[in-house]
């Protein structure tokens, strides 16, 4: 099996993206991996620290290994949002494809700094781990919000993203270019979008000669995200939408089968439901029709 970075060259070269969901149980995982199976893409699935905490750092890295293995295709698994140089070598020891070293909270320097520093100890872990980094501010949590914060405060510059990556030797960058954590709930409706500054982007990509991730993508304007793709994003992240779509599922579950307590009974229309959102983002990343009208 080819490694990540080889997916990530062959996306780049081909201007598509590669889809990375997050998961918190093994339910996500079965969708993700069935929309992906059906169209016959790579793709990342994430576990942020709380999420990892739930499911297991090594077990969920064992179970992603063994689908691979399997069935002998591309299916990734990424430390999402990892505050801690501890948790990252933890991922890293556990077999880990990548890791996102987040301190996009501290002052520039320090996150310089201290990236730098995960970069060289995770590598020392395991070499082929690829590492990213993180700059600018897109707010937390992948929830429902009420409010949108501010976001053109902290949008990320193409000097400061060169200096970062030349610094740090990250080999992927998550820039703040107008994307946001988590779903405000007139973008659950449908009523708004996320839109993205693409000229940032394409400014970004030709200053810091790194694969570029979109991290918060969910409720994302579609064009929004043809065009970013386009202008160099090589991985997009997809949570909350996922989410969404996993309650929905459960309780249509429940809703059809009120008396039953067999949970491989009432999931399936989790499952459904998921890959119908996962595959409907992954065709749109690889410049394919999308269908479900998404």
């Amino acid at each position: 099996m080819r490694c990540l970075r080889d997916f990530l060259q062959t996306a780049q070269r081909s201007a598509v993206a590669i889809g990375h969901f997050n998961v918190s149980d093994l339910v996500l995982v079965k969708a993700v991996f069935a929309a992906a199976r059906e169209l016959n893409v790579p793709v990342l699935v994430g576990l942020s620290e709380g999420e990892r905490e739930f499911v297991g750092t090594r077990q969920i890295a064992a179970f992603v290994r063994s689908l691979r293995e399997e069935f002998d295709f591309p299916i990734f698994l990424n430390a999402d949002h990892t505050h801690s140089l501890a948790k990252g070598i933890q991922a890293a020891k556990a077999g880990f494809d990548s890791v996102v070293f987040d301190l996009s909270a501290l002052p520039i320097e320090e996150n310089v700094r201290q990236t730098k520093q995960a970069v060289e100890a995770m590598k020392a872990v395991n070499p082929s781990v690829l590492v990213e980094g993180e700059i600018g501010d897109i707010g937390t949590g992948s929830e429902i919000h009420e409010s949108s914060p501010d976001l053109s405060k902290g949008l990320s510059t193409p000097e400061e993203a060169k200096q970062f990556v030349e610094s740090t030797r990250v080999d992927i960058l998550a820039p703040a270019v107008g994307n946001m954590h988590g779903m405000l709930r007139s973008m659950v409706r449908g009523e708004t979008k996320k839109r993205l500054d693409i000229e940032r982007i394409a400014g970004i990509k030709r200053a810091a000669r790194a694969f570029l991730t979109l991290h918060g993508g969910s409720g994302t304007d579609d064009e929004d995200l043809r065009k970013a793709i386009a202008a160099g994003i090589n991985i997009v992240h997809i949570n909350t939408e996922l989410r969404v779509a996993w309650r929905h599922g459960l309780e249509h579950g429940l809703a059809k089968q009120p008396d039953e307590v067999v949970p491989y009974k009432i999931l399936p229309s989790v499952v459904d439901s998921v890959k119908q959102v996962v595959g409907s983002r992954l065709q749109l990343f690889n410049g394919r029709h999308v269908a479900h009208g998404t």
